[in-house]
């Protein structure tokens, strides 16, 4: 038995429409045909998908009666790769996204410093910018559960980079008119420790809940 017909036999078992089916997979009615037909193969993930909608086990999905067919298995390989291919993608855009915006602020403001409120831009880079900044990538972070039990440091991480902050801030201002050294400010270091922890656990229950989600 093929994989096609195996897959519309498990929809058929639990009384769904294509149409129903692919609402709730999140494809197209077409995209179910193509795959009861034959015509295309469901990732990885659709198939875990299906395995949870039809009330069938993983093992009756993929084998057929004597063994799956090379050519499936190929395909799910490769689905495989590209998923965490386009994870580590997704990763390296968020730690470079960070490390830019970072980096920005503070080649900005030596930049143009003398033709813009000090002050105010500094204030509006520490407890605005790089704040919600630190947040939103611990909130990724947690959603999408990455870097397994070491994601919890990306709370110290990002606790570090907001006790430099001081180089993007007043002090700047100060210390590029008396050529001064600007030290970080470690006092700001629960403060971005507390933002990257919170956003991770805000993300790990969004996550969580949306699992639970019928």
């Amino acid at each position: 038995m093929e994989i096609g017909t195996i897959i519309r036999n498990a929809r058929h078992s639990v009384n769904l429409s294509q149409e129903q089916a692919a609402e709730a997979l999140g494809v197209s009615r077409q995209t179910v045909s193509n795959w009861e037909n034959g015509k295309s193969y469901p990732d990885i993930l659709s198939v875990i998908r299906m395995s949870d909608l039809y009330s069938v086990s993983l093992d009756h999905l993929l084998k057929e009666e004597d063994s799956m067919k090379q050519t499936y298995k190929d395909y799910l390989e490769e689905s495989t790769n590209v998923v965490k291919s386009n994870d580590r993608k997704s990763k390296l855009i968020l730690v470079l996204t960070v490390l830019g915006i970072w980096a920005l602020s503070l080649i900005a403001f030596l930049l143009a410093h003398k033709g813009v409120d000090n002050y105010g831009y500094g204030f509006s880079i520490t407890w605005a910018v790089l704040p919600v900044t630190f947040f939103v990538a611990s909130f990724i972070i947690g959603h999408r559960d990455w870097f397994g039990k070491l994601k919890w440091l990306a709370g110290l991480v990002f606790g570090l980079m907001y006790a430099m902050s001081g180089c993007v801030t007043s002090v700047t201002a100060e210390s590029v008119e008396m050529r001064s050294i600007v030290w970080p400010d470690f006092a700001k270091l629960p403060i971005g420790l507390l933002l990257s922890t919170a956003g991770i656990a805000m993300g790990l229950f969004a996550a969580k809940k949306r699992s639970k989600e019928p």
